[in-house]
Parts: C-alpha cells; structure tokens; sequence
C-alpha cells in the first residue's frame, strides 16, 4: 500500500517523501510544478498533473493501490491571497474537494492535512490551543479554515479521517543536505535573510516595527522542516491504528521576532547586511506562537532540531551549497 503526497515537490512536501521512504514506505506524489521541483522529490512516483484534473486524479487512484493521503498542494502565500482571492479559493478550497471526491470514489479514508496557524487569525492568546478561536486575517487563512471545515463534514457525513497539523513558519533544511528551500518568488523570512547575506539581494526588509511587542517587529514560531516532516508521518500513523480524526498544533511553545531572527542569521553566518524598515503588511497578525503539547502527548511528536540557530544553520548550508536553489544543479 503506498501513501499519496499532493504538493510533493514542494519544500515541505519533499522532505515529507523522504521521511516516509526512508521509514520504508511505498510514495506517490502528484505535483503541477508550478512551486516544486522535481529534483526535491529523493524517490517515489510522480505524476505531475494539478488536483483539479479529476480524469489525472482517478487515473492515479486507479493505478495505484493508496492507504492514506498527505495534502500538501496549495497556493500558500499571504499577500498574494489578500490580492488574487478566487486564485486561492479555487486551487485551494477546490482543488481539495476533487481530492475529497476521489478518495470516497476510491475507498480512501485516511488523510492527513497541512493546515496552518493562519487559521487562528490574531490570537487571543499565547501561546494558541487547538480550542481558540479561529478568525483568520488574510484569504490564505481562511481558506485553510474552510478545508478543515470541508474535511470534518466528510468524516461525518463519508467516514474520511482526518488529521489537521496546524503549523506556521517551516525552515531549515535537510539533513543530507539534498533537499532545501526553494521558492519563486520567495517570500519566507529565513531564505531571505539568507540570500541577503549571499549578495542575491541589497537588503532585508522589516514589514512593521510598530507592533505590540517588545522590538515592535512581529513574532513566529519556527520549526524545522524535517521536525513537520515527522509529525505527518506520526499522524498516518495515528489514523492507521483507528483513531479518530483530529487537529493538531505543531509549534515550539517560543516565538522569535524578525529582529531576533536578522540578529541570529547574521551571527551564523558572520555576514553583516543592510537592513531597512517598511510598513506593516495586510493580514499579518503580531504574534503567532503554537502550544504543541496536544501533538507531544497524542501523536508522540517530539521535535528535535527545531533550536532557532540549528535551523538557521542548516538552512545557510542549502543555500551556501545552492546558491541557485534547484536551477543550480
């Protein structure tokens, strides 16, 4: 039995294949490419086609015999949803409803969601439970929100578990040092900073220095790449012994503020850089920290490489080996 990966060549999505291979499992993934990469993807079979090509999804379902499904496929960036709403809703929201409808057609009733801390919105309060409030403050967010809504009506109305992994800012790189960050355009904070620091760039830019914190920059929780890649494993693992579907926070309990992350970079990697200050963004709330206690204690999720400067390490070792990303191979 193989598991289904949507968006594996994407940068989580990569090194979530190379988890499941290197635990033995049997991949597929099914990638349009637009953000992947095929030279991410270590093994596995690939079918490169877009979710919302139902005749490609039954085709693939048909071909293969799937256990349980990864869904990573989606448009992820925050400014972009807040200025192309239908892109998002309809790649997003309704590229998971044709995988919805082809894993009832195919008897497959395990899935394990990549969701986002987006979906709480401003927070309430820190760090953010699986049981706060969710308003979400950008179409990116709430789209995510509105799959998770899609997916909890299909477990009670078709028997279709699920596992929500809500998660925020992913960075780091792999272990072996094959597989990285790599997105066109890029717009996470850690790649960056780092290719300020390679020369690919003049300066960084701060998006807001007036917020309620104590640099008045805003604060993310990071976590490392591979550490998110265990957890989606941890989860089919959990919907394959019979559990009940279910949400998880995945997030370090401790946030770093975009000064404390330029501080840290500029540290790891002995380069100083120009740094300049702009307005705040649309939709990018203050603070954004995740209590993972529930994923520790259920799922026995235990991060191990997420420290700030391990993940900034790593990362600066992709991007110093690859300067090109993947186009430098």
């Amino acid at each position: 039995m193989a598991i289904l990966v949507t968006g594996g060549a994407g940068y989580i999505g990569s090194h979530t294949v190379a988890e499941l291979l290197a635990r033995g499992e049997e991949v597929v993934v099914i990638d349009n490419l637009q953000s992947g990469h095929k030279e991410s993807l270590l093994g596995g079979k690939l079918y490169e086609g877009d979710l919302r090509d139902k005749a490609m999804l039954a085709k693939l379902f048909s071909e293969n015999e799937i256990d349980a499904v990864i869904h990573f496929a989606a448009n992820s960036l925050v400014g972009e949803s807040m200025q192309k709403p239908v892109k998002y809703y309809d790649n997003n929201v309704y590229g998971t409803l044709c995988l919805l409808e082809a894993m009832e057609e195919a008897g497959v009733r395990r899935i394990v969601f990549s969701s986002t801390a987006a979906t709480y919105g401003e927070p309430e309060k820190v760090p953010i439970l699986e049981t706060d409030r969710t308003e979400p403050t950008n179409v990116y967010g709430e789209t995510k929100l509105t799959m998770e809504r899609m997916m909890k009506w299909f477990d009670q109305v078709l028997g279709i578990k699920y596992v929500s992994l809500r998660y925020f800012n992913a960075a780091g790189a792999h272990d072996s040092g094959k597989i990285g960050e790599d997105h066109r355009p890029e717009s996470h904070l850690v790649p960056l900073i780092l290719q300020t620091a390679l020369g690919q760039r003049q300066e960084i830019a701060i998006f807001g220095e007036d917020y309620s914190t104590p640099d008045g920059t805003c604060i993310r929780d990071y976590i490392h790449v591979s550490d998110l890649a265990d957890a989606h494993v941890l989860a089919v693992q959990h919907l394959r012994s019979g559990a009940e579907s279910n949400v998880f926070n995945l997030g370090n309990g401790q946030g770093f503020s975009v000064k404390e992350v330029i501080t840290k970079v500029k540290e790891v990697t002995g380069v100083d850089f120009k740094v300049t200050v702009h307005p705040r963004r649309a939709g990018d709330p203050a603070v954004l920290v995740a209590s993972s206690e529930k994923a520790r204690t259920v799922l026995g999720w235990n991060p191990s490489r997420s420290e700030l400067g391990h993940i900034i390490q790593s990362a600066w070792e992709w991007h110093s080996a690859n300067p090109q990303g993947y186009g430098s191979k």
